[in-house]
C-alpha cells in the first residue's frame, strides 16, 4: 500500500516526466488579490497568467497546492467532520498548460497516471463531460467525449450539467467546460447491486469525484456573453486526500495515514476511542481537520482575529474547540498539543511547520484559552435566559437570544439546542434564521460591487518605472467603471507608470494624470489586482485616447519611502537586540506611520525600546546608500544573506535591497540613503496575539512633529506644576498627597456607610410583612452598594432595599432583596430595568442585587415610586 507521501511524489514525478516544471505550493493565505482571502484552488497562483496580465515563464506546470475552502462560493465548513470526504484545508494536485497542450493530452495523461502509474482498476472509473447549454448556445463537449472513448466504454462517459461540468473563475473572466473523473470504491457486492453510473454526482460517499480537468477556452463578459480565449488553458485539480483514500483501500479520507495519526492522538488526549460513538467520531474528525487549517494559516502569516481572513481562522479554531468541549469533555486548551503529530505527518512536505512550531503552539493555546473563557460566559448567559424563560412559563428560547449567543459568543445553533434539550426546551429556529438573514443582508449590501467590462483603448502591458522616475509619458490602455453602494470610480491601466501599486504592506501612490493642455486629473490610489497595476480615478479625462504624463505625489511617496526603509532597519535592530528568533509577521507602511509586527514572546522593556531606537538612529546617521539588485536568482539573493519571510510567495527572480548590513527581499520603494530618513521614534509597542508584538513608529517630518508634541506636553506639565524646575519630583509629591486624601476619603465614606446602615436598621418601616429600607440622598454608588451589603449581612428576616441617589449630577437606582424574596420569584434586575426609564437610563444585575444609572436626576422620586409599585410595596 502506497503512503500519502509516496502518492504525492509519484504525481509530481509523473508530470515532471511529461515536461512540466514542478513549482512549490503558494501560501494558503492570499496577499495582493482583493477578490480572495485564501487559496481555494490550485489555479489561484496562476490567475494573473490565465487573465493575460503576465506571460507564463513555463508553458507546463505541476504542483501540490495547499487550499482552504471555508467562505464564499466554495464553503465546505459545515460538512466537515459530518461526512467522510469534505475538508477545510486540503491539498490539490494539479497540472497546467498555458497555451500549450489541451484536451487530448490532459485526458490521456490523466488516464495514464491513474491506471498506468497508480494501477487503479479502470472498471471503477467514470468520466463526465459537459452536456451543453441551449440558453448560451453551447454544444455538448463531443471532443472530450471522443478522447475518453479511447479509454472508457460509452456507458461510463456521462453527460454533466452546467453546474457540474462548466467551470468559471467568477462572474466574469476565463471559463470553459470541464471533465470530472469519478471513482467507485464500493465493495464488489455493492457494485453488482447498483451500477456506479447511477451514483455519479449524487453525493454518494464512496462514488466520488477525484480529478477535475478544466478546459478554459472562453472569456465571460459582464453582460454574460462568451468570446474565445486567445490562449487556451488546461487547469486540473485532484483531491489528494480522496486519492489517498482510494489508493489505500479506505472508505473515508479520515481512515488514511493523513488523518489517522491525528485522530489517534486526539483519542489519547480525550480517553475516547474512534468508532465507538458517532458524535465523538464527528468531533475527532473536525479537530483533526481543523488543526491542519489553523496551523498552516498561522504559518502563512494569518493570525486569528476579528476581521476578514483572521475571523475565518478564529471561527474554525473555535468550531474545533467547541466540538472538543461538547463531545470530548475538554475543558482546557488541548489542540496546540497536536502540533508535533501534525509535523510528523506533513513536516517533510512543508518544513515551515517545524520552523515555526513554537509560534504556532503559542497562538493556538492562547486562542483556545480565550474562547474557553468566552464559552463559560456564554453558558452562564444561556442558563440565565433559560431560567427567565421558565419563570415566564415558556419552553422556547427567543431567536434573538440564540443568535446573540452565536454572533457574540461563538455558540453554533446546535450547541445551544443541545443545552436547551438538556433543560427540556427548544430554540426559536425561525427567529434565529431571521436574525442570521438580517446579518447576511447587511454584509451583502456593504460589500456590493458592480464591475463593468474593460474599455480597450490600446494594446499593450504596463511598464513600471517608479523605481527610477517620478513621472513618465504614457497612454491609457484600458479602463473600467466600478460601482459600489455609496461611490463609483474608474480603474485605469497605463502603458507606463511611476505609481507604486499597493503591495507588501506599502500603500499605493497617489498623484495626477496630466493631459497635453496641462490639465490635471487626480489619481487617488494605486492598487494591484491579479498582478495588474490599476490607477483609481474619480473622473476620466475628456479624451482618454490622447497622450498623458503620469506624475506621482513626490512628497507623499518620499514619506512612505522613509517609513519603508526604516522597517528594514527596525527588523535588523530587533534581531540584534532581542535575538534571531524575531521574524517579520506583517507590516503596514504609509506616508504617516509604519507598523511592524514580529515574533517575540514578551513585552519589550523601556530599555530595549530605547536600544532599538538608538540602533536604528545610528544607522540613519551613517547614511548608508541604497544598494539594489533587480531580477537576480533567488538562490543568489539567499547566498547574500537576504531574509525570506514565511507566508510570502517568491518568484525565481527577486529584488534585493541592502543598506549597510540590512539585506532584504523587497519590491517596495525606498530612500536613496538612510540619512534621508532623518529621525526615527517608536510611539507604541503592544501585543496583538500570542507571541506576536507590534511596534508603531514615525520618521522624518512626522517624527519631528511627534517630538514637538512631546515637548509641548512637557511644557504644559511644567506650567500646571507652577514652572517647578523639578517637575517629576513635584508630580510625585502631588500623587502622594492625592493618594493620602483618597485613603482619608475612603475611611470617611466607610464610616458614613456604617452610620447610614445603623440609622436605617433602627427604622421600623414594614410593608406587607417586609422590612422596607429607603434611601434618597446624595451619595456615590459604591457607598450605596456598601450600605446594601451591610444591611444584607445584618438582616435575618425578609427585607427590600431601594435607593434613589445622586452624585455629581448622575442619578443611580439601587435595589437589593433578601434571598427569601428571590426564592419567591422576585427579581431586582427586572425591577430596576423597568424603573430606570424614569431617569432616562438603564441597568440590571442579579436577582438579589441590581443597579441602574441615568441622565435625568429629576426623575429619581418617580423611579423610586415605580420600584415600590412594581414590588407591591407602596407605603
Amino acid at each position: 500500500m502506497k503512503t500519502a507521501k509516496e502518492i504525492r511524489q509519484s504525481f509530481l514525478d509523473f508530470f515532471a516526466s511529461k515536461g512540466h516544471k514542478i513549482v512549490p505550493s503558494a501560501p494558503m493565505v492570499i496577499k495582493g488579490d482583493p477578490t480572495l482571502m485564501f487559496t481555494n484552488a490550485g489555479m489561484n497562483q496562476f490567475k494573473d497568467i490565465i487573465l493575460g496580465n503576465s506571460e507564463p515563464k513555463y508553458k507546463r506546470v505541476a504542483d501540490s497546492q495547499k487550499c482552504l475552502r471555508v467562505s464564499g462560493k466554495h464553503n465546505d465548513l459545515e460538512e466537515v467532520g459530518r461526512d467522510t470526504y469534505h475538508h477545510t484545508m486540503f491539498e490539490m494536485l494539479g497540472n497546467w498548460s498555458f497555451g500549450d497542450y489541451f484536451k487530448a493530452e490532459a485526458i490521456d495523461w490523466a488516464w495514464e497516471f491513474l491506471v498506468g502509474t497508480l494501477q487503479i482498476d479502470p472498471n471503477r472509473l467514470y468520466a463526465t463531460v459537459f452536456e451543453g447549454c441551449a440558453e448560451e448556445q453551447l454544444e455538448r463537449d463531443d471532443e472530450a467525449a471522443s478522447y475518453w472513448a479511447k479509454h472508457l466504454p460509452k456507458n461510463r462517459i456521462i453527460n454533466g450539467n452546467r453546474k457540474d461540468n462548466f467551470w468559471e473563475m467568477g462572474d466574469t473572466g476565463p471559463c470553459g467546460p470541464c471533465s470530472e473523473i469519478h471513482i467507485d470504491i464500493r465493495s464488489d457486492a455493492e457494485r453488482s447491486q447498483v451500477d456506479g453510473r447511477e451514483l455519479v454526482n449524487k453525493d454518494h460517499p464512496q462514488v466520488i469525484e477525484i480529478w477535475n480537468l478544466v478546459f478554459m477556452q472562453y472569456n465571460r463578459h459582464s453582460d454574460g456573453h462568451l468570446s474565445p480565449l486567445p490562449h487556451k488553458v488546461i487547469d486540473t485539480g485532484m483531491g489528494f486526500e480522496r486519492l489517498c483514500m482510494a489508493m489505500q483501500g479506505k472508505s473515508s479520507n479520515y481512515d488514511t495515514d493523513i488523518f489517522q495519526p491525528l485522530i489517534q492522538a486526539i483519542g489519547n488526549l480525550s480517553g475516547k476511542s474512534y468508532g465507538d460513538n458517532p458524535q465523538v467520531d464527528i468531533a475527532m474528525r473536525v479537530i483533526a481537520d481543523h488543526i491542519r487549517t489553523i496551523a498552516f494559516a498561522i504559518t502563512d502569516g494569518q493570525l486569528p482575529s476579528n476581521a476578514k481572513a483572521g475571523y475565518v481562522i478564529r471561527r474554525i479554531l473555535r468550531r474545533a474547540v467547541r466540538y472538543g468541549y461538547t463531545f470530548l469533555d475538554r475543558r482546557s486548551a488541548f489542540m496546540y498539543t497536536l502540533l508535533p503529530t501534525l509535523i510528523d505527518v506533513m513536516g517533510e512536505a512543508y518544513p515551515e511547520l517545524q520552523a515555526q512550531q513554537q509560534l504556532i503552539e503559542k497562538v493556538i493555546k492562547e486562542e483556545e484559552e480565550s474562547f474557553l473563557r468566552t464559552l463559560e460566559t456564554g453558558i452562564k448567559m444561556l442558563d440565565r435566559q433559560i431560567a427567565e424563560a421558565k419563570a415566564a412559563g415558556s419552553t422556547e428560547l427567543n431567536g434573538l437570544h440564540a443568535f446573540t449567543l452565536y454572533d457574540t459568543y461563538g455558540f453554533p445553533l446546535d450547541l445551544t439546542e443541545l443545552i436547551l434539550r438538556e433543560n427540556n426546551m427548544s430554540a426559536d429556529i425561525k427567529g434565529f434564521e431571521a436574525e442570521m438573514q438580517k446579518q447576511k443582508d447587511r454584509a451583502r449590501n456593504a460589500a456590493a460591487t458592480e464591475t463593468e467590462d474593460w474599455v480597450e483603448i490600446a494594446a499593450g502591458e504596463t511598464t513600471f518605472v517608479g523605481y527610477d522616475h517620478t513621472e513618465v509619458e504614457c497612454r491609457i490602455l484600458r479602463y473600467r467603471l466600478i460601482k459600489q453602494k455609496n461611490k463609483q470610480y474608474y480603474q485605469v491601466v497605463l502603458s507606463a507608470s511611476p505609481f507604486y501599486a499597493e503591495m507588501g504592506g506599502q500603500v499605493g501612490d497617489s498623484g495626477w494624470l496630466i493631459d497635453e493642455g496641462e490639465k490635471e486629473y487626480p489619481i487617488f490610489d494605486t492598487k494591484r489586482e491579479n498582478n495588474l497595476p490599476v490607477h483609481l480615478m474619480e473622473k476620466l479625462p475628456g479624451d482618454p485616447s490622447t497622450d498623458f504624463v503620469a506624475r506621482i505625489n513626490v512628497e507623499r511617496r518620499l514619506a512612505a519611502e522613509c517609513n519603508h526603509t526604516a522597517t528594514h532597519l527596525l527588523h535588523e535592530a530587533l534581531r540584534e537586540i532581542l535575538g534571531t528568533h524575531v521574524e517579520q509577521k506583517g507590516s503596514f507602511v504609509s506616508p504617516e506611520v509604519l507598523r511592524f509586527d514580529f515574533s517575540h514572546f514578551s513585552k519589550l522593556s523601556e530599555e530595549e525600546i530605547r536600544k532599538v531606537e538608538q540602533l536604528v538612529t545610528l544607522r540613519i546617521r551613517r547614511d548608508y546608500p541604497r544598494e539594489e539588485k533587480r531580477n537576480i536568482p533567488i538562490k543568489e539573493a539567499m547566498d547574500m544573506g537576504a531574509m525570506a519571510l514565511f507566508g510570502e510567495k517568491y518568484g525565481e527572480e527577486v529584488r534585493v535591497l541592502k543598506y549597510g548590513s540590512s539585506i532584504e527581499l523587497c519590491g517596495g520603494t525606498h530612500v536613496p540613503s538612510t540619512g534621508v530618513i532623518g529621525t526615527f521614534r517608536i510611539v507604541s509597542e503592544s501585543s496583538i496575539a500570542a507571541g506576536i508584538r507590534r511596534i508603531e513608529a514615525v520618521t522624518a517630518a512626522n517624527a519631528e512633529q511627534y517630538l514637538y508634541e512631546q515637548a509641548d506636553l512637557l511644557t504644559q506639565l511644567k506650567d500646571l506644576l507652577g514652572n517647578n524646575p523639578q517637575p517629576l519630583k513635584a508630580l510625585s509629591k502631588l500623587i502622594d498627597e492625592t493618594n493620602s486624601l483618597k485613603k482619608q476619603r475612603a475611611e470617611m465614606l466607610k464610616q458614613q456607610a456604617a452610620n447610614i446602615r445603623d440609622r436605617l436598621l433602627q427604622s421600623t418601616q414594614s410593608v406587607n410583612g417586609l422590612r422596607l429600607f429607603r434611601l434618597e440622598e446624595e451619595l456615590p454608588a459604591d457607598v450605596v452598594r456598601d450600605i446594601a451589603l451591610r444591611i444584607d449581612s445584618a438582616m435575618k428576616e425578609p427585607y427590600f432595599f431601594v435607593a434613589g441617589t445622586v452624585f455629581e449630577d448622575k442619578p443611580t437606582l439601587t435595589v437589593a432583596l433578601s434571598r427569601s424574596l428571590v426564592e419567591q420569584g422576585h427579581d431586582a434586575g427586572k425591577i430596576v430595568r423597568e424603573a430606570a426609564k424614569a431617569i432616562r437610563g438603564g441597568g440590571g444585575g442579579q436577582p438579589h442585587f441590581a443597579t441602574a444609572g441615568g441622565k435625568d436626576a429629576a426623575g429619581l422620586k418617580d423611579a423610586v415610586r415605580s420600584i415600590l409599585k412594581l414590588a407591591n410595596l407602596e407605603a
